[in-house]
């Protein structure tokens, strides 16, 4: 998949953004398991092409006080570590100055951009988290570590459905956008990426998160919670699972390739660090198997594709996004999107390090 996506890929095509930053850390990661130069190579020069000689981000502006744009700076720490090059930890700074400023709801909880007043989605923990615990870890902020964790437990406590344990895309805590239920200020309806987006949120931040952490024990708490409740809407038939989780049956609904990518490689990671049972893996070899089996195709060249994408989800902006179930399912679906092919990469790399076997013919 890395060398499909390198052949269809040009750094031309390169955006500072979350997704471009997903697909591009899961192609260095590859290229730091196997020794292959050219990936890491590739990530390097994608981060070049966008930290200026001044340590400014191309394309970035702090004042925009936008989550997204946060997570492709996890590719910064790396480029700094192999290189010493002080502007790659300028650029770092760069980062954390914007989260240190990100306006917040009255619970402390950050906005997922400012032009969602007092909005939190579950998208903007993958987001911002993961880059403020490895922050904190590399830099010694152990204050940040405490600030991660609020920020995860904050929105779970606040979009988690009792009936179902599934969460709800967002909450306002203002209760006032037309999208939100009036007496929550949840969302409507448990989309599935943005859910795939929570779980990986949790694994990659246990990463940096201290093993005598206070806070640590309730996170993985929360992760066996959201898993046990995700286990229950995979798709009998193909172990995937839906666009809208828990609707499989109604009208227009469909098997989506990123959440079941997301939960895939959530689920082998946190088997192999101890935070879910061993039955986890199956889930995960299920949802694998029929990523394979029914999402991946491959052509005359022998080249990949990941079909079956969300291209896109969101909630309010212009034109008004309502959040309702026809909008989630009518949005565009693309083969080959990079929040599909990200987390496939790194689905696919834990799976080997797992030791199951990735054949296309099984």
């Amino acid at each position: 998949m890395v060398e499909s996506t390198l052949q269809r890929y040009t750094l031309n095509d390169a955006q500072w953004h979350y997704e471009h930053g997903l697909q591009v850390m899961a192609i260095q990661k590859v290229g730091e398991a196997t020794g292959e130069e050219r990936y890491i190579k590739f990530a390097a020069d994608w981060v070049d092409r966008f930290v200026q000689p001044d340590s400014s981000i191309r394309t970035y502006r702090v004042d925009e006080y936008n989550l997204d744009q946060i997570n492709a700076g996890r590719l910064l720490y790396r480029a700094y570590e192999r290189t010493g090059d002080e502007r790659y930890r300028k650029a770092i700074e760069l980062l954390r100055g914007q989260m240190r400023t990100h306006p917040r709801n009255h619970a402390n909880g950050f906005w997922h951009k400012q032009i969602y007043p007092y909005q939190m989605w579950l998208d903007g923990i993958y987001m911002a988290g993961p880059f403020l615990a490895e922050y904190a870890l590399r830099f010694n902020e152990p204050a940040l570590f405490d600030d991660v964790a609020h920020q995860i437990m904050l929105i779970e406590e606040h979009t988690r459905d009792p009936k179902t344990g599934l969460l709800y895309h967002a909450w306002d805590e203002s209760k006032t956008q037309r999208w939100c239920d009036p007496l929550t200020g949840c969302s409507k309806y448990f989309w599935g990426r943005a859910v795939g987006w929570f779980v990986m949120a949790i694994v990659d931040v246990l990463d940096y998160l201290p093993q005598d952490h206070v806070k640590r024990p309730e996170l993985i708490a929360i992760l066996e919670r959201v898993a046990a409740a995700i286990v229950k809407v995979q798709d009998e038939a193909t172990g995937l699972w839906y666009q809208i989780l828990d609707l499989p049956d109604r009208k227009g609904n469909y098997l989506e390739a990123s959440a079941s990518t997301m939960f895939v490689y959530a689920f082998v990671k946190a088997v192999h660090n101890g935070y879910l049972t061993q039955e986890y893996l199956l889930t995960a070899r299920r949802g694998y198997h029929g990523l394979l089996q029914n999402l991946i195709k491959v052509d005359s060249q022998g080249l990949l594709t990941l079909e079956g994408v969300c291209s896109v989800a969101g909630l309010g902006g212009e034109p008004y996004r309502d959040g309702s179930f026809e909008y989630y399912v009518s949005e565009k679906v693309t083969p080959n999107d990079p929040k599909g092919v990200g987390p496939f990469i790194l689905a696919a790399l834990e799976m080997e390090c797992a030791g199951v076997n990735g054949e296309l013919t099984e």
